[in-house]
């Protein structure tokens, strides 16, 4: 496994950066509604906004509606969904149809919390996960059910730390970067993206692909990373210390 050097501190400058949320500005909780946005970090995404004259956006599994409802109106663009809908500043929202599946997916997904202790389900406009941080014995269980969900609907499985879910196919976070790289305020920049699952390697190999480089948070692992910090706490401190080389 390469050791992955820290990113510099510049290496926002003339940039479009991309973020993950879960993991990546907030530590993972057992549930998504535990996740708060405080002050720190509100503050530090208007500053980095301003900073890049616009070019900051959001990518998260999360649904759109719930990054919104983390930050208010964000006068950013937020890709959520693993790239199936996207908010953009304006207020337009674009997304794919939900399939009446889904339905049947969460009412099963339900019974089989009911039945197993600290298993969470949680319900996306475009999908529906299964979350066992709290029962990690509940792993092979979950993934088996998800599976056989999955192919019965003919949607995507997607894995993620500590959690499964069912959503509708035909986009990721690699496809969502690029799309935002295709807007006028993102256009001619180098995108930059910072993300730390396995959901976020699509974004990391689209990032490389247009120029740019991505930055792994957590432990070493194969990514297609350039670079590495070790924790949220690392991510939040170098955020600040590049956008205050930005305003250098």
């Amino acid at each position: 496994m390469t050791h992955l050097p820290p990113p510099p501190a510049d290496l926002l400058r003339d940039a479009a950066l991309f973020l993950d949320f879960d993991g990546t500005l907030v530590e993972l909780a057992e549930h998504p509604e535990a996740v708060a946005v405080d002050a720190r970090l509100a503050a530090l995404i208007d500053r980095l906004s301003d900073r890049l004259d616009g070019r900051v956006a959001i990518i998260s599994g999360r649904p759109v509606s719930g990054i919104r409802a983390l930050f208010g109106d964000p006068h950013f663009a937020v890709s959520g969904s693993h790239g199936l809908e996207v908010l953009w500043p304006d207020g337009t929202h674009t997304r794919a149809e939900r399939p009446a599946a889904l339905d049947r997916i969460v009412v099963a997904m339900k019974a089989f919390a009911s039945a197993t202790r600290g298993v969470l389900v949680e319900e996306k406009p475009l999908g529906a996960a299964l979350h066992y941080r709290a029962v990690p014995e509940a792993e092979a269980q979950a993934h088996d059910l998800a599976r056989q969900l999955a192919a019965d609907a003919g949607l995507h499985l997607q894995t993620g730390k500590m959690m499964v879910e069912v959503r509708v196919p035909g986009a990721d976070k690699g496809t969502a970067l690029r799309t935002l790289m295709q807007s006028p305020a993102m256009a001619g920049a180098r995108p930059v993206f910072l993300g730390d699952d396995d959901t976020d390697e699509p974004a990391m190999v689209a990032a490389r692909a247009l120029g740019g480089a991505g930055v792994l948070i957590g432990a070493a692992r194969e990514t297609a990373a350039a670079y590495r910090l070790d924790s949220v706490a690392s991510t939040l401190h170098w955020l600040e210390a590049a956008t205050e080389s930005l305003a250098a």
